[in-house]
Formats: C-alpha cells, sequence, structure tokens
C-alpha cells in the first residue's frame, strides 16, 4: 500500500505530469486546421491560436524575463482570453485570472496579494473591460509602469520595469492562480497544479464522454474557477473547439449552441432557468445539441430540475457542486431523477468525501461539514499559508465550511453553510429548504433566505425574493404550507427586490444583500418613513 497521496495519484493514472501546453500542442500537430475558439465575431483554429500564443509570449519574456513570474490576465470573454492565457504558459509564467468584473477594491488587494509582475487588460478601445480600475490597482503594487502592445491582440500590459527587489521564484506546485467568489470577506488566491486541474479535466471527460470533436459552449465568465476549468482548460487539453458568450443572452445563447452543436457546459442556476423560459421557434428542441448541462454555483431548486425534462429534453442536466478549491460532485447516467433533483450527485473519481461532526469526528455517511481530499483538490492559498492550514484536518482533509448529508450510496445533500445558518432562538437553521420551497412558484424568478436581526430571538427567518408580480407574505407562507414545508421553516419576512447583487459564479452575495436591506430599514426608520415594512417588506 502506498501511503504518499501523489504517488498514489500517479499510479492511479489521476497525476501524468503532463502540462497543458503540451497537451494542445500536440492537438495542433495532429490537426493544426480544426477549430479552436469562437467568440466576439471571430473564429481562430489551433494553428492560429498556438501561432499568436508564441507570438505573445515573446513579448511577455521580453518584459518580464524568465524567472516564474505570476502574471495577472484581467479580460472578458474573447479569444485574446485564451490566447493569452496560452502566452502566459508558454512565456513560462503562472496565470492568475481574476473575473473582469471583480471590484476595483478587489483587484487592489489581489495584486498586493499575489505582486503580479505584469498584467494584462484589453485597452481604452476596447468597451467590455474597466482599464481605468486595473490601472488604478496595479499602481498600488508596482509604482513604475512600462505600457506596451502584446501581438496583434492590442492589449495593454502595466508592468513594472524592472522585477520587485527580492522577488521570489513562484513555487513549483503552482500552475494557475484563481480566487474565491469573496461573498464573505476579499477573495483567496487559490493555487492549483498541472496535475489538479488535468485530473478535473480528464475526469469530467471521461465521465462525460468529451473529446476533441465535442465542442464546449461557455458564457461563464473565464476568469471565474468554472469559465477557467471547464471552459478555456478543457476546451485546451482535450483540443476541442471552445464556443464563448461574451454577454450573457438565453436567445443568443440557444442560437451559438445551435449553430456550433456545443455538446457541453457549465454555468450557475440563473444561466439554465433564463435558457428554460426563453422563447425557441426553432425545429429541433431546445438546447437539442447539448449532451450534458452542469449546474452549480448556487442552488438548483429541484422545480427547475423537473421543468428541464420538459423544455431541453435532449439535454442531461445535473446538479454540480465543487468550489474553486477543487472538488466536484455531479450525478450521473444512472442516478435516479430523486437523487437529480435533491442531491449533488456522487464525487469524481479518487474524491474522498466525509462529514466532519460536531466532535471533530470524521464519517463516510451522515451529516456535518463537508470535507475532501483527492487529486483535483488545491494545493494552497498563495501568500497565505497559515490561512490554509487553518482548513486542513488530520490526513489532509480539507475543510469545505459546507454543510452536507452524505447517503450510504456516496450521494452528497448540501444543507446550507455555517455562515449562512440562521439562529433562531438558539436554533440552527439552513435556509436550502426554504429557498427550494419558494424557488417552485411559478411568479419567483430568484430568492434569498437570510437571518433578519430580532432583538427576542436573535435572528427571525427573511425571504428575499425577486418575482415576476408583487407578493405578499401571506401568499407565499401559503405556498410554502401547501409545498409541504414544515413551518418552522416558514419566512416570517418578506423583501422584494429587482436584483439580487451576485458573484461571477452567480451566486448571491448574502451578507452584502443582509447588510444593504438592514441599512435602508434603519435608515427609513430614523426618517421616519413608515417604519416596519417600509423597506417594500412584510413581517409576521
Amino acid at each position: 500500500m502506498v501511503d504518499n497521496a501523489a504517488e498514489r495519484y500517479r499510479l492511479a493514472g489521476w497525476w501524468t505530469g503532463c502540462p497543458l501546453v503540451e497537451r494542445f500542442e500536440s492537438h495542433v500537430a495532429t490537426g493544426p486546421d480544426e477549430l479552436a475558439l469562437v467568440g466576439s465575431g471571430n473564429a481562430l483554429t489551433r494553428s492560429e491560436v498556438w501561432r499568436a500564443a508564441g507570438e505573445a509570449a515573446d513579448e511577455i519574456r521580453t518584459a518580464v524575463g524568465t524567472c516564474r513570474r505570476v502574471v495577472l490576465i484581467h479580460l472578458p470573454n474573447c479569444p485574446d482570453w485564451v490566447v493569452m492565457f496560452l502566452a502566459v504558459l508558454r512565456a513560462g509564467h503562472v496565470p492568475a485570472t481574476p473575473p473582469v468584473t471583480t471590484t476595483e477594491a478587489h483587484l487592489r488587494y489581489i495584486c498586493g496579494l499575489i505582486q503580479p509582475a505584469m498584467v494584462i487588460s484589453a485597452g481604452p478601445d476596447r468597451q467590455t473591460a474597466p482599464d481605468e480600475a486595473i490601472r488604478r490597482a496595479v499602481v498600488g503594487v508596482a509604482t513604475q509602469l512600462a505600457v506596451a502592445v502584446v501581438g496583434e491582440a492590442q492589449l495593454v500590459v502595466h508592468g513594472p520595469a524592472a522585477s520587485p527587489a527580492g522577488a521570489v521564484d513562484v513555487p513549483d506546485n503552482t500552475a494557475h492562480l484563481m480566487f474565491t467568489s469573496s461573498t464573505t470577506g476579499p477573495p483567496k488566491a487559490v493555487s492549483h497544479s498541472e496535475d489538479t486541474l488535468a485530473a478535473l479535466n480528464l475526469q469530467f471527460a471521461e465521465r462525460f464522454g468529451l473529446d476533441h470533436s465535442t465542442p464546449v459552449f461557455m458564457p461563464s465568465p473565464l476568469g471565474h474557477s468554472v469559465g477557467a476549468i471547464h471552459g478555456a482548460r478543457l476546451s485546451l487539453l482535450l483540443g476541442a473547439p471552445l464556443i464563448l458568450q461574451d454577454e450573457w443572452d438565453a436567445n443568443a445563447a440557444l442560437d451559438l449552441v445551435a449553430r456550433h452543436r456545443a455538446d457541453f457546459t457549465a454555468a450557475a442556476t440563473p444561466f439554465l432557468l433564463d435558457l428554460v423560459n426563453a422563447e425557441w421557434r426553432g425545429c429541433e428542441p431546445k438546447l437539442a445539441p447539448m449532451r450534458s448541462f452542469l449546474c452549480g454555483g448556487a442552488q438548483v431548486p429541484p422545480a427547475l430540475i423537473r421543468r428541464c425534462a420538459t423544455e431541453l429534453p435532449n439535454t442531461y442536466v445535473t446538479p454540480l457542486w465543487g468550489m474553486t478549491e477543487g472538488g466536484l460532485t455531479t450525478c450521473v447516467a444512472d442516478s435516479s431523477q430523486s437523487q437529480v433533483e435533491e442531491t449533488v450527485g456522487v464525487g469524481l473519481p479518487g474524491l474522498e468525501l466525509r462529514v466532519l461532526d460536531a466532535e471533530g469526528g470524521l464519517h463516510s455517511a451522515g451529516d456535518g461539514e463537508l470535507v475532501m481530499r483527492g487529486p483535483g483538490v488545491f494545493n494552497g492559498y498563495y501568500g497565505q499559508a497559515e490561512l490554509y492550514a487553518e482548513h486542513l484536518i488530520d490526513d489532509g482533509y480539507f475543510r469545505t465550511g459546507d454543510l452536507a448529508r452524505i447517503d450510504v450510496d456516496g450521494y452528497v445533500s448540501i444543507t446550507g453553510r455555517h455562515k449562512d445558518l440562521i439562529i433562531r432562538g438558539a436554533v440552527n437553521i439552513s435556509p436550502v429548504e426554504t429557498e427550494n420551497a419558494i424557488a417552485a412558484h411559478a411568479d419567483v424568478v430568484g430568492v434569498a433566505v437570510i437571518g433578519w436581526p430580532d432583538e427576542r430571538l436573535g435572528e427571525r427567518i427573511c425571504a428575499v425574493i425577486q418575482a415576476r408580480v408583487s407578493l405578499d407574505l401571506d401568499e407565499v407562507v401559503a405556498f410554502c404550507s401547501d409545498q409541504g414545508l414544515p413551518r418552522r421553516y416558514w419566512p416570517e419576512r418578506l423583501i422584494q427586490v429587482d436584483q439580487f447583487p451576485r458573484t461571477a459564479a452567480g451566486k448571491i452575495r448574502k451578507q452584502q444583500l443582509r447588510d444593504e436591506l438592514v441599512s435602508v430599514v434603519a435608515s427609513n426608520a430614523e426618517a421616519g418613513a413608515g417604519g416596519e415594512g417600509s423597506d417594500g417588506g412584510a413581517t409576521r
């Protein structure tokens, strides 16, 4: 028996040591004229992507040097993102890829954390990238800046005129830096190796029957882990065409999928809901070419899964659970309907999932905090070794912060997050069941259940909804009752909003939502603007 985890993964064939650049180069050699990229009105073959990336790599080496450093890429969903990503790898450096929607404050924090040698962003003539925001963020890190143009892409490159004094080469086991969604604090820089990311791609390809002939559609931001792992990296590893969508539009997405016969995608729940609701007048069923749609980032209501069977009859829709840190679970072809509706599936091969109970015991089945280890799990928080250590327990399991139930067949149900729990009268209440019940309402577009401050009980259950029509609390409570939701989970306050603050992955920023709504109510109360419920909400 081999004790060393890395050796176990190598012996199992999950870790091969083959870099992504070499995998894509082999595809270029076998089919240089095959389609590689579609986006922003452009289509590029494998050889065109390889040549453009090679030219950009030469420019990057000239600007940064050969010592292994971090290069930050801040671009929208366009072919340039993939070209520059491949160029950084070919130049021997490490790409760091935050979503283009990252706030200026978080960009400044990220730059201070990872100390990039260069930042690649779109120039002022591109309307989709906040060039001035990234410039200001970089200035906080490097006082001397050189601006150059890389290749034919006409992209602005911000970088120090010389490497900062005392700069340390990036560790060998860091091949790509991604960033957490920062729903509760500043983003963390997640370090993955070539092997951890390749393991995820290879196992997904095996589970969903993907290869060079199965186009990948990616509307999710490439700067988010979903877009980077299941879009850019997956397509480069397989040699499959990557069909990009920059600005989300459900009808345009349906057209792209039909036109390019896209086979696979991974995207957040709002994307799936929009596609289900979109009108379609095509000759074939909606989303017909797509065999697999992996839906994650936010809870997938069972009612939405049921609607997919009618609206998307050719497409296997499965919940996806995962983190920027890795992991990943899905349902599979032989999963039952109840497993697809009520769980997030089973882990990829080699992913060990356990629940951690209140006494610190690990169990293969039962309820508790979900912990994981496996070939696709990350290797650290870059620049925050102590934070990484805090998340590890005995035997190298990583604490995810998600509360879960694992059944005897290994299927996982996410029951909440530690930080999302509502503590009502000293009783912990997960919002998931309430959210699923309300999401089944025909007029509800989105829902978040949060804890509302209460002097007597600490917190009460507050449902925040986005709906097509005006709904009141009594209506929603009656609907929850009809759905069979136990009384202890019924909302006690209802607030209707026009939209939710969301992360790039589609997750609702619950802490931000709560803070903003509580602040509005407090301000209205101070101004005597109607007191209780003047925020557009109602209580009981």
